[in-house]
């Protein structure tokens, strides 16, 4: 499906993604690694066997990054402007190895901009939740969005 433009929106409608993905140890070392976050929690298996959880964590960056990444299809894919921000990012549990990631979005709000017409914005909450339900990341997303285009004639 691709995205809905600002009018297709509505307070409350709630997205079940298709789309899941199961995380790997090369995801993790090869975002961590890439965004020079030498964080041995994240990348030194014998550091991360010694503290509290017992093995590495997936980077919450990566999971935030693949949680939006995993909504595009179903809300924003040729309709967004841009995003404007994220806010209330949370990571309630942790990421492991082998997880399998799925995503939920509810619309919290739609408004049509008042400074630029044909456009709006969309605030999104997006959840990301485990292969056993449990929710690992939580964001609320505002996005420019642009309007359904006029019907040429």
């Amino acid at each position: 499906m691709a995205g809905l433009w600002l009018e297709e929106f509505e307070e409350g409608m709630v997205f079940d993604h298709a789309l899941s993905r199961t995380i790997t140890e090369y995801d993790n070392m090869q975002f961590s690694l890439m965004t020079m976050n030498p964080q041995p929690l994240h990348i030194d298996a014998d550091f991360a066997a010694k503290s509290a959880w017992g093995k590495p964590l997936v980077n919450s960056l990566f999971t935030l990054g693949l949680l939006i990444g995993m909504t595009v299809g179903d809300t924003t894919l040729g309709t967004t402007i841009g995003n404007l921000g994220m806010s209330e990012v949370k990571f309630p549990a942790p990421v492991f190895h082998g997880d399998t990631i799925r995503a939920r979005t509810t619309v919290v709000s739609v408004r049509e901009s008042k400074s630029r017409p044909g456009q709006g914005i969309v605030t999104f909450k997006h959840e990301a939740l485990n292969q056993k339900g449990d929710i690992v990341a939580v964001c609320e997303r505002a996005a420019l969005m642009r309007a359904k285009p006029a019907e040429s004639a």
